[in-house]
């Protein structure tokens, strides 16, 4: 179930925007510019619907246990969402960089303190939530996801693999460790 609409952000890059849910789930994107399909639409149906979900493994975190704060880095559209345990606390920082051709999301986990188990999931749906697109990792970790015109390209060195027609990872962030994902 999607989330209230007062718990999404907004970023974007001048020629489309993504809405970012508390829980680290990006539910919304028309893409690549507004007037595309969407490939995120979870806000208007369910996570089957497509969404990219970075956040505290669900398997090591309880919910009164977790503590989450977020906010835009000054005079920018820089979001940082900081998820915070008793075991660790990390920062999701969410970001589309100013367009120059080809559009991209950028997300940063950085560790902040102790160690965090982390997850991510996956679930691109081209045609506004419609189409499921065939994902390939290519020789160099890229993960392609292509369905007829619609093409997306994701680099990260978290092993990502499928399950259910979902991409799906886990991963460990310690305190000073920075792991990217850049989605364009």
């Amino acid at each position: 179930m999607p989330s209230r609409i007062e718990d999404y952000a907004l970023i974007g890059d001048s020629g489309t925007a993504a809405l970012v849910g508390r829980d680290g789930s990006i539910d919304w994107l028309c893409w690549p510019r507004f007037d595309s399909h969407a490939c995120f639409a979870a806000l208007l149906g369910s996570r089957e619907h497509g969404r990219w979900l970075i956040a505290p493994h669900h398997k090591d975190v309880r919910d009164k246990d977790l503590r989450v704060h977020r906010r835009y880095r000054p005079n920018t559209l820089i979001l940082e969402t900081r998820f915070e345990t008793n075991e660790g606390a990390v920062t999701l920082i969410d970001f589309m960089p100013r367009r120059e051709g080809t559009s991209c999301i950028v997300r940063l986990v950085v560790g902040e303190r102790g160690r965090l188990a982390m997850c991510c999931e996956l679930i691109l749906r081209f045609g506004s939530g419609l189409i499921v697109p065939w994902v390939t990792r290519l020789e160099d970790g890229t993960h392609r996801a292509i369905a007829g015109p619609d093409m997306t390209v994701l680099r990260t060195p978290v092993h990502l693999r499928g399950e259910n027609m979902t991409t799906v990872g886990e991963f460990v962030v310690d305190a000073g460790d920075t792991v990217p994902f850049v989605m364009a």
